[in-house]
């Protein structure tokens, strides 16, 4: 297309006015700015995300960046911690589904479907009861409470003389390290 007369040729907005500064930068700092998100991140394809992320920030306003090194880092730094404040607990399941079942009845192996279901199911029960072990007193009786037992924290509270939020707290703490727990086991099997 011809430029008319009199006006400067139309830049193409994709392409940072300094591609080689860029391409030279991004070839000097992406494994070691990789191997420093990889340090905060477990997951290999959440880190790969945020890397990505930073370098797509970076494409934009390479003109703009003069201490690229610090500037790298704190960006992935922010991403990191972006990536930390987004990623949500999943809550467990309700206690019971549509058959009455518990949600642990639902996720554990049939025990009709085999001997190598029954053995993975008698297994996951074995660690699953010794996590519930190394809980604190109070925690173990709140989670069983609510998720074996299905009582509701209103119940609970009325028959304990404790505060729903003290329960709720309780429950939390319950859930968050078991799960630390059986992970550090089962890594992505359990939720």
């Amino acid at each position: 297309m011809d430029v008319p007369a009199g006006l400067p040729p139309l830049a193409n907005p994709t392409v940072p006015a300094n591609a080689t500064r860029f391409t030279e930068i991004v070839a000097r700092e992406r494994t070691r700015l990789g191997r420093f998100i990889r340090g905060q991140v477990r997951d290999a394809a959440d880190a790969e995300d945020i890397l990505q992320d930073v370098l797509l920030e970076f494409y934009a306003a390479t003109e703009a960046i003069e201490q690229v090194g610090a500037w790298l880092f704190r960006v992935a730094r922010n991403r990191v911690i972006d990536r930390r404040r987004r990623k949500k607990e999943e809550p467990l399941p309700n206690a019971d589904d549509e058959d009455g079942r518990s949600w642990l009845e639902e996720s554990l192996p049939d025990p009709d479907a085999g001997p190598d279901a029954a053995y993975a199911r008698s297994v996951l029960l074995v660690s699953i009861q010794a996590a519930l072990h190394t809980l604190p007193p109070e925690q173990r009786d709140v989670f069983v409470a609510h998720e074996i037992e299905g009582l509701s924290f209103a119940d609970m509270s009325a028959q304990w003389q404790v505060p729903q939020n003290t329960l709720l707290a309780r429950k939390r703490y319950a859930v968050l390290a078991l799960r630390k727990r059986l992970q550090a086991e089962y890594g992505d099997l359990i939720v």
